[in-house]
């Protein structure tokens, strides 16, 4: 079904068996202060259990209060997936900006009028907001940097295991710059198409902003999406990624952990990018008191020993592997004090 072209915002919904959420997360858009037109724009992605009718009732609901609604869906045996979902929701809407949500979450009334406030003076860019996780004590970590990243960090940080720096149900873009940068992935369960679709707008030349107020409920449960997209496809996505944005630039480069993660970081370069890593560094006394970390899989003879220095004495630039907010604050103060620039002396893939 495709919605007259006229609406000025499209909310983009993508629903797979919804029922304990839709009501509130529905219940939200109709709350909504923004003062222009609005559409809904709902895929049901095979549900089974009763979200259509949910969203049949809250069609007639909405309609009365001026919002205009359209149904997709397919009845297939299996879900499509997200990118599947959301891919057919932005192509029946109208709206000349996109409003991304996820059917477990509520938007704040304010939501769509602060986000288009911004995404109107930046025509490239893709805004998010800070959100407020429940349960409150859920992915602590995760919310903190959700919410605190500075607005360099947005388009830096890119490369940690956290993902998109600014959370999917949060997106807003215009339509424009949607089409541009390209659809979703539809590679279905376990394909991190919101990751994919980052890193696209990224090379396209996109930004990033966020809108520094708290616009979303954002529900951490076992049912998410999410929670089927293995930890290693991020990695390998990422690696990837820094490889093609950071060290094809860089001639030489040290990792920062010594440990487990950097080393793991070592062994998945490419050859390339292997010979440019000088050193290791760390603060274990039993690390560096050793000396070298000898690469064993290599098919080279003789193996690849790679120094392990402490990081006063090791040369930037970095590639630092320790996770933040895990030690106390002492790698974060360690880190401040050789006063390099993030993005430039240094990037996160912790």
């Amino acid at each position: 079904m495709a919605c007259p072209r006229s609406s000025s915002q499209s909310v983009i919904l993508p629903v797979y068996n919804a029922e304990r959420w839709l009501d509130k997360c529905l219940k939200s858009l109709l709350e909504q202060d923004f003062e222009g037109s609005i559409e809904l724009s709902v895929f049901n992605d095979a549900s089974t259990d009763n979200s259509i009718n949910i969203i049949e009732k809250w069609k007639v609901l909405l309609e009365e209060a001026g919002i205009q609604v359209c149904v997709g869906g397919h009845c297939s045996p299996q879900p499509r997936g997200v990118g599947f979902a959301k891919n057919h929701a932005v192509g029946q809407s109208s709206g000349t900006y996109l409003c991304f949500l996820d059917s477990d979450d509520v938007m704040m009334p304010q939501r769509i009028r602060l986000q288009w406030e911004i995404a109107t003076r930046h025509p490239k860019s893709i805004v998010g907001c800070q959100v407020r996780r429940e349960p409150a004590d859920a992915t602590e970590r995760y919310t903190h940097w959700i919410n605190t990243l500075t607005n360099e960090q947005l388009v830096v940080q890119v490369f940690t295991s956290h993902g998109p720096t600014i959370i999917m149900p949060t997106w807003f873009c215009s339509r424009e710059w949607f089409c541009h940068v390209g659809r979703f992935d539809e590679g279905g369960k376990g394909t991190p198409e919101d990751l994919l679709y980052f890193y696209e707008h990224l090379r396209q030349g996109g930004e990033v902003y966020r809108v520094d107020q708290c616009l979303l409920l954002y529900r951490y449960h076992p049912q998410a999406a999410t929670h089927s997209i293995l930890e290693e496809t991020i990695w390998t996505h990422r690696l990837r990624f820094l490889e093609e944005r950071v060290l094809r630039h860089w001639t030489s480069v040290t990792i920062w952990n010594a440990g487990k993660q950097g080393r793991k970081l070592f062994r998945s370069l490419s050859s390339t990018n292997q010979k440019k890593v000088i050193a290791f560094c760390d603060v274990d006394k039993k690390k560096i008191t050793k000396g070298f970390y000898t690469y064993e899989e290599s098919k080279e003879n003789p193996k690849p020993r790679i120094p392990i220095l402490h990081f006063r004495d090791a040369s930037p630039p970095f590639i630092s592997c320790v996770k933040l907010d895990l030690t106390g604050g002492q790698f974060e103060e360690n880190l401040s004090q050789l006063n390099l620039k993030e993005g430039v002396d240094y990037h996160h893939f912790s």
